[in-house]
């Protein structure tokens, strides 16, 4: 036996556990994000939710982000050619270059054929580019490159916390011992990527995997959640307990991603295209309630045969993102924004393979009828001003992006966004603006509420519709965390009531219920156990 395996080993048994950081120990049992799971025939982890403290009073609260990594390093002078300087970017590709008369015109670029599945998004004011996104001091290196866009950091700078970690933890500091009744981000693929990493010594990751929806059924049905007593008093029992807590996440958010799988089906057929989008689309139209999804469409490393290569890929995101708003249909697909990234952009000139090596400043791509409009944004690339390794200088740092994203998309506060970013970054006008929902009525309509207390601890709320309307009725703890969705579809005209049951589930609190109809928020104090 190794000494220092056994505790008989004293000392050298301490020593040995220490070496393992938790990372390392939950790896070592393939537990890396908790148990890997497929849902749908899709790998997917499902983040921890945030309270959201905002939502109560000036979020968009159905909005939905919907990030699309485009793994490899995508080239962005082919998916979208510079019409007006077409000689150069001939002269620099003379075997890749896009024949002319094959090009989408869209402003003044020529958009690759393959993505023509995007017209339609176009021409419906949903869709946008932004030019010549990058950082600073840019790295030319996968994995680098990579975390520089998952932590939000400088280049020059090691974080391995993400920006959406650090919200998440900035959100729910006890994200492993008091885990939120529903995840507010899935994340599926991208194995490894930082973006949910906290902040703390060791990087918690507020995500947890899950394998198909019949065993999540079973696992949140049979309530195996592993105990957390009489665990070794060692540091392998500190280890033992951090990763059990990490399982019983994933155990938790079994029942409620399940239940939003069944209760929706796929409209349209995705035969070619992206199976994660199709399981995005389905969680969203099951009512799941996740704010923050993450995909990943790998293969945009296109260092030779690059025309056919990218040519596919394309296709495979054209038609995934094509499909997915005809999949969410009308109801919805001015609430879901996609958002497009890759660690970088490909060099101006072919290299000798017929294809593209690593370069810098890339286009990202916008998507969603919540955009209110299309266009390019920001300053066209150059292709006569190149730095030292012939590439492409960028204009917009894409932390302005993520920051603009996040308050005037998801709504958070402005302040907080900059904390999570470290710094204030200029915010890029997207098109997309955050406006406070009211609790107030708009002229011509007005809702009777109440809450009653019933005998046996219920609370019974009651409310009154003019005429038939989508109504959604949910309960939140003081700070805006969502604990409770009492009714989500149509109701007809008339008096409602749903019942809020907290008995020995919730603490003796103030909560707040929030009733959505005909497009406003009204909302009322209740309170329990008090």
């Amino acid at each position: 036996m190794r000494f220092g395996a056994a505790k008989e080993h004293g000392k050298a048994h301490q020593q040995d556990h220490q070496n393992w950081s938790r990372r390392s120990f939950l790896r070592g049992l393939g537990l890396t994000s908790g148990a890997s799971v497929l849902l749908g025939g899709t790998a997917v982890s499902a983040m921890s939710a945030s309270p959201f403290s905002y939502l109560l009073n000036n979020a968009i609260e159905d909005r939905v982000l919907v990030i699309i990594r485009l793994k490899g390093g995508n080239d962005g002078l082919n998916t979208f050619v510079p019409m007006y300087d077409y000689e150069t970017y001939l002269a620099n590709r003379p075997e890749i270059a896009l024949p002319e008369n094959s090009l989408i015109g869209l402003d003044d670029f020529g958009m690759h054929p393959a993505m023509s599945p995007l017209e339609s998004l176009w021409q419906q004011n949903g869709m946008k580019v932004l030019n010549s996104v990058g950082y600073p001091n840019h790295n030319l290196s996968h994995f680098r490159s990579t975390d520089i866009w998952a932590s939000a950091s400088d280049a020059l700078e090691i974080d391995s916390s993400g920006w959406m970690g650090r919200f998440l933890e900035n959100e729910f500091p006890d994200f492993l011992t008091d885990a939120p009744p529903k995840p507010p981000a899935i994340q599926i693929g991208s194995s490894g990527n930082i973006v949910f990493n906290g902040s703390d010594m060791n990087n918690t990751n507020y995500a947890v995997s899950v394998t198909s929806p019949d065993d999540l059924y079973e696992i949140a049905q049979s309530g195996q959640l592993y105990p957390l007593e009489n665990l070794p008093d060692c540091y392998f029992g500190e280890q033992l307990e951090y990763m059990r807590l990490v399982t019983n996440t994933t155990f938790r958010y079994a029942e409620v991603i399940k239940e939003a799988y069944d209760n929706s089906t796929t409209d349209v057929d995705y035969m070619n295209a992206n199976g994660q989008m199709s399981l995005v689309a389905r969680l969203i139209k099951g009512g799941l309630g996740t704010k923050v999804y993450m995909v990943t469409l790998d293969g945009f490393d296109t260092h030779a045969g690059q025309l056919d290569k990218h040519a596919n890929l394309l296709t495979q995101l054209s038609d995934s993102i094509n499909k997915f708003y005809q999949d969410l249909g009308s109801t919805l697909d001015k609430e879901v924004l996609c958002m497009t990234f890759s660690e970088f952009g490909r060099r101006v000139n072919q290299n000798a393979s017929q294809g593209t090596d690593h370069g810098t400043a890339a286009p990202l791509m916008l998507f969603g009828k919540g955009l209110n409009g299309n266009g390019f944004l920001g300053e066209q690339p150059n292709l006569n001003d190149l730095d030292a390794n012939g590439n492409l200088q960028f204009s917009t740092d894409f932390r302005s992006i993520y920051a603009s994203i996040l308050e005037n998309w998801l709504c958070i506060d402005a302040n907080l966004v900059d904390n999570v970013m470290g710094q204030s970054f200029e915010r890029v006008d997207l098109g997309v603006e955050c406006s406070p929902l009211s609790n107030t009525s708009l002229p011509g309509y007005s809702m009777q509420h109440e809450a009653r207390y019933a005998p046996n601890g219920d609370v019974v709320i009651f409310y009154t519709l003019e005429n038939t309307m989508f109504t959604k009725v949910e309960v939140f703890d003081i700070l805006g965390q969502p604990m409770a969705t009492l009714h989500k579809g149509r109701q007809m005209a008339g008096t409602h009531q749903v019942v809020f049951q907290p008995r020995s589930k919730y603490v003796a609190a103030t909560y707040v219920y929030r009733i959505e109809a005909n497009g406003q928020a009204f909302s009322g104090k209740i309170r329990v156990g008090l």
